[in-house]
């Protein structure tokens, strides 16, 4: 981990069994690019999605939550297996207690990523709460944790390695892929 986390941090990370992520913003840049024939683009960045991957298959779960609806959202949710996505979204809170009672949940075992006032609300429901570097100030002040990473810049890769750190997975990883070989070149 980049920077020590207190106890409490600890504590609130290793009871993470979902990790919901707002979109824009969070796992994008923020930017929405509408050409000519009104097709929308979004740059997302590999590594976050190969973090997320990474996070599934250590047992931690990933939804998407969105004010937005985008086609490019749907792709990219399925391009990375994360079955669960809400677009669309007026009120992120009133979702978040559907994800609860549906997957039977408690609201300490999420951690949820945003970065706009629209995710303040869902800051306070949930165990973990994350803004991204470049997230508005008082997003930043309402949250537990303030990634070194931007939004669509590798915050949401930031925050999988924590969590796989904090859950004791980070090792089995690393020598997966042979990471702690100072060796290689």
């Amino acid at each position: 981990m980049n920077r020590s986390l207190d106890e409490k941090l600890l504590e609130k990370i290793k009871r993470i069994k979902l990790l919901i992520l707002d979109v824009d913003g969070v796992l994008t840049d923020g930017r929405i690019i509408i050409d000519d024939l009104g097709n929308e683009t979004k740059n997302f960045d590999v590594r976050d999605g190969h973090g997320l991957k990474l996070l599934m298959r250590y047992g931690i779960d990933v939804v998407l939550l969105t004010g937005r609806k985008s086609k490019v959202v749907e792709h990219r949710a399925e391009e990375l297996g994360i079955n669960e996505v809400y677009q669309g979204t007026k009120n992120k809170v009133e979702v978040l207690e559907r994800i609860l009672r549906k997957r039977d949940i408690g609201s300490d075992n999420i951690a949820y990523m945003g970065d706009d006032i629209v995710d303040v609300p869902v800051f306070r429901k949930v165990g973990f709460s994350v803004a991204v570097a470049d997230a508005m100030v008082y997003v930043k002040k309402a949250s537990d944790y303030i990634t070194e990473r931007r939004g669509g810049r590798g915050a949401v890769r930031e925050i999988c390695e924590i969590i796989l750190q904090v859950h004791g997975k980070w090792d089995e990883i690393a020598s997966t892929y042979d990471l702690n070989n100072s060796s290689s070149a």
